[in-house]
């Protein structure tokens, strides 16, 4: 476990260093070069497509963390049980319509820019998190809300004080991975004008540089694989002070 950590703090210090200084990477980069092309891409700074693709990461699978939580609250009480069917629907929307068809939609009307690359990964987003919300919420051992009921908890508290948090770990986990399918599919975004790391992969492919697809690339890989191994070790926290495996 402990060389596993060091592996991932080793692996986050050199992500950090070849983002803010990119260019002393060069020569790991220069043999995947055709004729003289650089080596880095330089034309947008990595930090700021860094960021400014989280962000949109961050913000979108915020949107879709608090649609599809109040969505999975209200069909698991007794007044919404049959929106259920509804609530799926809206749900899979993101799976029914690939995200380069929503870009296509969303164009036209918000123009180019963030916005659509934002509405592509909400509505992706949405079914792993809905479902995990789900059923986290309707898999709770019963002697708990029933002891919950027993006490004289109002609805409001049982949910906030005793189902919310027993199914936080699976609802957690629901996050994780839409987090994780968002930063892959963010990438498309660099094609309506969204400033993400996708900028320098299409940079790559159009002039042919190997070195500039796999900058973007390993980027995006790392963030994926150390975010997701962050998530995990809150998930496991959380499932032990709640007591249910995550």
């Amino acid at each position: 476990m402990k060389l596993a950590v060091i592996i991932r703090l080793l692996l986050l210090a050199v992500l950090v260093a070849f983002i803010v200084s990119p260019t002393r990477f060069a020569a790991v980069f220069a043999p995947f070069t055709n004729n003289n092309a650089p080596a880095i891409y330089t034309q947008t700074s990595l930090l700021s497509l860094t960021i400014s693709h989280l962000l949109l990461v961050g913000a979108a699978t915020l949107a879709a963390s608090l649609v599809s939580v109040v969505l999975a609250v209200i069909v698991t009480r007794p007044f919404g049980v049959e929106f259920l069917p509804l609530s799926r629907s809206i749900a899979n929307i993101g799976q029914t319509f690939p995200p380069v068809a929503v870009l296509a939609l969303a164009v036209p009307v918000f123009g180019f820019g963030p916005i659509p690359t934002l509405i592509a990964l909400f509505l992706y987003g949405l079914l792993p998190i809905f479902e995990n919300a789900l059923t986290g919420l309707t898999n709770l051992p019963g002697n708990v809300s029933e002891a919950a009921r027993g006490s004289g908890m109002t609805g409001w508290q049982r949910l906030t004080q005793v189902e919310f948090p027993l199914a936080f770990p699976v609802i957690l986990a629901g996050i994780r991975l839409s987090v994780v399918i968002s930063l892959a599919t963010a990438t498309i975004g660099s094609t309506v004008a969204a400033k993400t790391l996708g900028e320098v992969i299409i940079a790559g492919l159009q002039s042919n540089n190997t070195a500039f697809v796999l900058q973007g690339g390993l980027v995006v890989g790392v963030l994926a694989l150390l975010i997701h191994d962050g998530l995990v070790t809150v998930e496991r926290a959380m499932a032990r002070r709640t007591g249910r495996q995550a």
